[in-house]
């Protein structure tokens, strides 16, 4: 079941044990696994849910890849630094400096959105909107070419089959040689960047910067793109609930019920309990963060979607404690622009086909989302 938590009904245990996880669902123990670093480790969260073989090692290798401790999977000294200096790059004021742009990228969009339906009668969301936006915004705020744009896109869904899906042989073959080449390229990216990228790569090495700028590309836009069109789903289904919030509430009430990442992993230090279950040194916790959203006392209607409601932004869509989402500010400027701009749009539209979801262990990666006009 671990593999398609989004399709599982409410667990009846807040902490139960599955398939070799303790599987933790309640928001207050979520929250406390997140946040309390002497007892859980992040050291496990980016290692590869069905083991990588010698095979597979050896094609990664032999383009140099690694991925030392650097952002979500750093429990090391260096991690306060290290998140200072990316913490830069997404700095407030520096996401703030893209709203124009995101509205122009988005208004660009709504128009090949019509111009799509008008000429093939169905349009892509996902393809159209939702991948292309968040994207573009990761790739000007990294000082990436723009050119890298559908590279970039490649090698980030790639790697999240690799690392928390569950390919076959022959398919953790085929992923390792999509994924080596593209980190070879984003080493050397690394190696040339000035700007943000280039002052991280002074401060704390080559390794360690290429493993968290690969972090950051994987979980900086496929996070928000996938995001997005689970949400685009919802609202296209229930059109009523743009009625009753701004994009912003709406965008919240969408990271609470829809979050792309539906559970995160951490590893017990040391013996130790989880509520009432006790669990040893070297267990592996998976924080099933979507159901932590739904919890009862979360929201005052915890699994409805009502935008403003109390308790709308108490969700662990970003995380919490330490490692919390650098780009929580981007993914909600991104999401709010789109449904506001697309807000007149979507009641004329209706499902042809919902975005599908292959087995993945925290990622939903749903796509492609066919729509229509209304005829």
């Amino acid at each position: 079941m671990l593999f398609r938590l989004w399709d599982q009904p409410a667990p009846t245990q807040s902490v139960f044990r599955s398939n070799g996880q303790v599987v933790v669902s309640s928001h207050a123990l979520a929250r406390e696994v997140l946040t309390d670093t002497e007892r859980f480790s992040a050291a496990n969260a980016l290692d590869a849910v069905e083991a990588l073989p010698a095979r597979v090692l050896r094609v990664l290798t032999r383009h140099r890849f690694r991925l030392p401790p650097t952002m979500a999977n750093n429990d090391t000294p260096t991690h306060p630094r290290m998140r200072e200096l990316f913490g830069e790059v997404f700095a407030p004021q520096r996401v703030s400096s893209l709203e124009q742009q995101v509205e122009e990228w988005t208004n660009q969009t709504v128009d090949d959105l019509r111009t799509s339906l008008d000429c093939d009668g169905v349009a892509d969301l996902d393809a159209l909107v939702s991948a292309e936006i968040p994207l573009r915004a990761l790739v000007r705020l990294l000082e990436l070419p723009a050119e890298s744009t559908a590279v970039v896109k490649e090698f980030s869904r790639s790697a999240l089959e690799m690392f928390w899906g569950r390919p076959d042989l022959d398919r953790q073959l085929e992923l390792a040689e999509i994924i080596g080449p593209h980190h070879a390229e984003l080493r050397h990216y690394v190696r040339q960047a000035s700007g943000p990228v280039g002052s991280v790569r002074d401060e704390i090495g080559e390794d360690e910067a290429t493993g968290a700028v690969f972090f950051l590309l994987v979980a900086g836009q496929e996070t928000t793109a996938q995001f997005v069109t689970l949400l685009l789903h919802y609202l296209v289904e229930h059109p009523r609930a743009l009625e009753n919030g701004d994009g912003a509430a709406v965008v919240e009430e969408g990271l609470r019920l829809f979050p792309s990442i539906v559970s995160w992993r951490r590893r017990v230090r040391s013996d130790t309990t989880i509520g009432s279950e006790p669990v040893k040194a070297g267990e592996s916790v998976l924080v099933w963060l979507a159901e932590a959203g739904r919890d009862a006392g979360v929201a005052e209607c915890p699994r409805e979607f009502v935008p403003h409601q109390r308790g709308s932004r108490r969700h662990l869509a970003f995380g919490a404690g330490k490692h919390r989402c650098l780009g929580s500010q981007l993914t909600r400027l991104e999401a709010r622009i789109i449904v506001d701009r697309l807000r007149e749009v979507i009641p004329t539209l209706r499902t042809v086909s919902a975005p599908r979801s292959d087995d993945n262990m925290s990622f939903r990666m749903p796509g492609p989302y066919m729509v229509r006009r209304v005829s």
